[in-house]
């Protein structure tokens, strides 16, 4: 709810939730425990008026059934499901609705390992990376998390349902998925047609086969305002007998080209031993490993000059592929083989990280002071933490990145990192895009012409998908204390978005405005989609605005930062 809203309406829905949800929910409406609410990475500055913990599953149900009592009640409001609110660049804990009251599902954490052996596991909203990690090593269970670049703190079920990736063996999250539970507005439990048939006790079944029978219902609670989902039941990956991660440098600009053409090779020859593989040029991984050369605080790009002076002092090339390699130790060594191989006479450099050489950088900088060789040791510890992540550890390697123009909290190794409530501004665009080598260096020089014109740093990275498909996620990172840069950052990415549709460049998510202001009502994908909504929440409860465009459903606020309701 903004500040315009009656405080007395404020009052009323929070004491009706009061008096019916159970003590193991919180009901939350003063302004200190609304603040973790409001704070976000985008340069919003709307606050919802009321959040709601809640502690157990029927009071979701409760909450629902009073905002469709609202005819009864007099006291009408809709909801705003979230599982850990840490959608940072997208909305963070946000919803669509200014006005909506925000079911805040973290404390829903739950981990149930369905089966051991065939690493079937069931998580609910509030379980991160880090808990599901800490979970398989308290149980000695060698499966690997299904992590992302986001942190250990993130929710595991909430990635899924934004259909996000990772570097992992199993790249697609939602794929991933084999079942999904929770409630429609009237408080009605989803579940599968496998799950309504099981006479069994264990109801395992469901668990282990993705489609189910008749229409494939699930696919409609990812990306979508359509249900409350409180648990999704998903296959996790074995951990590998080998790995091995590498990474091949290419010194030259203009060696683009070769680059992808290997990427492209690796991942059509080797499919089911490489995971994903990404593409990285010199600014993004720049912006990783050293410091911002402008101080954190100036809205401005780094020079040619200034970047080749980091470059060399980081031993930084002009574009780095970064993949893995998984299976068994006879299958990884041929494919590691066939890397070289491909790569021959290509790059400037490669490296493995079970290499003699890394083995031995490691060895030196146990041995050797802190104070010694920091660079080096900054490049070895980046690298390692890369290295984690592929391997299914969550951690904070790629968080720093979030943090490289905010002038009043820079990141620290000894805490955990939270871009929205350390003031980082960061929005993200992230087109999907052609795997082909004209349309990437077509998508580059977008990149390249459009983020200078504002101010933005162009820092590229392309992930496989598949070995025909990329998605590009372009950090677009700015100070979230200046106001001229949070509206130059906004109007970045209505520029790359606007200018990319033309090129066939569309995004694989959308933060908030982009939904409210791209998505059209009048088009047939989007009227059977408000068919759907109408049917299943006429009353539009949950999440007004989310994924229906206006029309269909009430849109955001206007930003009051940048004047315009489609940059958020």
């Amino acid at each position: 709810m903004n500040s315009t809203t009656d405080q007395s309406v404020v009052a009323a829905i929070a004491s009706l939730l009061q008096q019916t949800l159970s003590t193991d929910s919180q009901v939350l409406s003063s302004e200190a425990d609304l603040a973790v609410y409001k704070r976000n990475c985008e340069g919003s500055l709307t606050s919802p008026g009321c959040a709601v913990k809640i502690g157990n599953k029927q009071d979701i149900v409760k909450v629902l059934t009073l905002a469709g009592d609202h005819k009864n009640t007099g006291i009408p409001f809709s909801v705003h499901p979230i599982s850990t609110g840490r959608n940072w660049g997208y909305a963070s804990a946000r919803a669509n609705d200014a006005n909506a009251v925000i079911l805040d599902l973290s404390k829903l954490n739950r981990i149930t390992c369905d089966d051991k052996t065939l690493g079937i596991f069931t998580v609910e909203p509030g379980v991160t990376q880090q808990d599901l990690r800490d979970y398989l090593d308290l149980h000695q269970l060698k499966y690997m998390v299904p992590v992302t670049g986001a942190g250990p703190g993130c929710s595991i079920l909430g990635n899924a349902l934004e259909r996000g990736y990772g570097i992992t063996p199993y790249t697609d999250h939602f794929a991933a998925v084999n079942s999904i539970r929770g409630f429609l507005a009237d408080g009605t439990a989803i579940r599968s047609a496998v799950a309504e048939l099981d006479e069994s006790t264990d109801d395992f079944i469901d668990k282990t086969y993705k489609y189910g029978l008749g229409p494939y219902l699930d696919g409609l609670w990812t990306q979508s305002n359509l249900a409350v989902v409180t648990e999704i039941s998903l296959r996790l990956k074995a951990d590998p007998e080998a790995f091995s991660a590498f990474y091949l440098q290419f010194a030259s600009e203009h060696e683009f080209e070769q680059a992808q053409q290997i990427v492209f090779t690796i991942l059509q020859k080797l499919e089911g031993v490489v995971g994903s593989v990404n593409i990285m040029d010199q600014r993004r991984v720049t912006a990783m490993m050293a410091p911002n050369p402008n101080g954190p605080a100036a809205h401005k790009v780094m020079t040619d000059q200034q970047l080749a002076r980091l470059a060399k002092d980081y031993d930084i090339p002009a574009w780095t592929i970064a993949g893995t390699l998984y299976g068994q130790k006879s299958v990884v060594k041929a494919a590691r083989a066939e890397i070289k191989r491909f790569a021959a006479g290509h790059c400037s450099k490669k490296i493995f990280s079970d290499s003699g050489l890394i083995k031995l950088g490691r060895l030196l900088m146990q041995l050797l002071p802190d104070t010694i060789l920091s660079k080096q040791r900054k490049m070895l510890g980046s690298l390692d933490g890369g290295i984690e992540i592929m391997r299914g550890f969550p951690n904070q390697v790629a968080l720093p990145v979030a943090y490289w123009r905010n002038p009043g909290c820079q990141p620290l190794k000894s805490r955990a990192l939270n871009p929205a409530v350390d003031g980082c501004g960061l929005l993200w665009y992230a087109p999907l895009v052609p795997m082909k080598s004209d349309a990437m260096r077509c998508f580059i020089s977008h990149v390249r012409a459009v983020c200078p014109k504002y101010g933005i740093e162009p820092m590229i990275t392309f992930t496989s998908l598949k070995h025909d498909t990329v998605d590009s996620t372009i950090p677009i990172v700015f100070n979230l204390a200046d106001s001229n840069a949070v509206a130059q950052a906004q109007a970045c990415l209505d520029e790359l978005v606007s200018e990319g549709l033309k090129q066939g460049w569309v995004p694989y998510r959308l933060n908030l405005a982009q939904q409210a202001s791209l998505l059209k009502a009048d088009q047939p994908f989007w009227q059977i989609s408000n068919k759907i909504k109408q049917a299943l929440d006429p009353d539009n409860i949950i999440s007004p605005g989310r994924y229906q465009p206006t029309g269909c459903s009430s849109a955001p606020d206007v930003n009051p930062v940048s004047g315009a309701n489609h940059q958020t």
